[in-house]
């Protein structure tokens, strides 16, 4: 087969279907921390639409539910318990010297 006519062919591998990562029955509200923090990253930020692949509603839902989540204290707006412990581990590593 020459170069040209090779690079039409599509390939014939199988595709799954994800799953949606909300279902139907679950509620997007600012007490469910167990469906909120799956779109948290370990920084504390929310993900993108096309990371969580949600719909562009159940975004702004889980974004405002976030927000909410964040005011009144539930959820951190950082997450610096990484940062702390580097900074703890190099400070003490300057005091040996």
């Amino acid at each position: 087969m020459e170069k040209s006519k090779r690079l039409f062919l599509k390939s014939k591998r199988s595709f799954r279907r994800r799953l949606p990562p909300i279902q139907s029955g679950d509620r997007i509200d600012y007490k469910n921390m167990g469906l909120i923090s799956r779109f948290i990253s370990e920084q504390g930020k929310i993900l993108s639409r096309r990371v969580n692949r949600l719909t562009l509603k159940q975004q702004r839902l889980i974004t405002i539910a976030i927000k909410q989540a964040r005011i009144l204290s539930s959820l951190p707006f950082l997450n610096n318990e990484k940062q702390f412990d580097r900074t703890t581990t190099l400070r003490k590593k300057k005091n040996r010297n």
